[in-house]
């Protein structure tokens, strides 16, 4: 079988093609035949060395795939020829892949491969951030900050399926006709001095919750854009520097600042993606999701994919199709 091995962390230019054994795994394991790939912000991150997860070298990237069960543990809910999703912390970049059952799940009977592979980390991460952290309630006013990228779209339709209110901050105006047609209530742009902008839409309120896959200056200017008892959800570090936190800020607001680490919690409650599927599956049938498709590349443009989502250049999500 065909895969991509990364042989330094140096970025997505040290990804090669090898031709692979294929892929056996233990007893636990179900073995997917893959039908297409996810592109997402993790996944660069770990080609430069940067993420927390860094494999000896040389290794298989890779963390989104949907497909075919070509075998599961004969304890599980699931049969071969099932058409699923998977999550891997590697491996991923393969024509074959194994994954820990309790990280795969059936797609709905009208969601294609694609759009599976473009909703496990993204709505997986949303729907834990918004729900199981950040407690969010209908009624609430949520801000999405990066909302044209494929956390931020993602969550602004499920931030809209739980009722919540959304404003969409992006970063031009290009993105903010993506945050539009993702469902957000009102967007801006997350300029200097935003967090006056987001109150005014708010009736000078704050917001209730603000998910936050940026960091850097943004962090900061958006715990003042915050209701008392508001939530700020901290998925990430896109925008490049980890922010510092006075915690003075959270004590005079009565506000809280909240980690989310999905992956990381995939192993210490191994439901965590079966509940989350349920959820997500329902609002898919709903038509309340849909992932923001905006390119499509074949197997062997992945390092061209990772080299522009790097650059900025792909808003919404990048998926690749390996059968059709």
């Amino acid at each position: 079988m065909k895969s991509y091995q990364l042989s330094e962390y140096t970025g997505p230019q040290a990804l090669s093609i090898h031709e692979s054994e294929e892929v056996t795994g233990s007893a636990g394991d179900v073995i997917i035949e893959v039908h297409a790939i996810g592109i997402n912000f993790p996944d660069l991150l770990i080609t430069k060395g940067q993420y927390q997860n860094k494999p000896e070298l040389p290794f298989i990237p890779g963390s989104e795939v949907a497909g075919i069960v070509r075998s599961c543990p004969p304890s599980s809910s699931l049969q071969p020829g099932d058409r699923v999703a998977a999550f891997l912390w590697k491996g991923g970049y393969s024509e074959t892949v194994c994954a820990p059952v309790h990280a795969v799940f059936r797609l709905p009977e009208d969601m294609d491969f694609a759009v599976g592979a473009a909703t496990i980390i993204n709505y997986h991460t949303v729907y834990f951030a918004l729900v199981r952290r950040g407690r969010i309630e209908p009624g609430e006013t949520l801000l999405v900050m990066g909302a044209a990228g494929g956390i931020g779209t993602a969550a602004v339709q499920v931030g809209a399926a739980l009722g919540a209110k959304v404003i969409a901050g992006v970063a031009n105006d290009e993105q903010a006709a993506v945050a539009q047609s993702a469902g957000a209530d009102s967007v801006l742009i997350l300029d200097k001095g935003f967090s006056t902008k987001v109150r005014s839409l708010n009736n000078g309120r704050g917001v209730d919750v603000v998910l936050d896959p940026l960091g850097d200056w943004l962090f900061g200017e958006a715990l003042r854009t915050m209701a008392p008892e508001g939530r700020i959800l901290v998925t990430g570090f896109a925008a490049g520097q980890i922010p510092q936190l006075g915690i003075n800020r959270l004590l005079l607001k009565n506000i809280s600042a909240v980690g989310v680490a999905w992956g990381a919690f995939l192993d210490t409650d191994e439901k965590l993606m079966e509940t989350a599927n349920t959820a997500l599956s329902a609002m898919y049938e709903r038509r309340e999701i849909a992932p923001a498709i905006k390119e499509i590349f074949t197997f062997e443009q992945i390092p061209q994919a990772l080299t522009m989502l790097d650059n900025g250049q792909i808003s919404g999500k990048a998926v690749v199709i390996v059968r059709p």
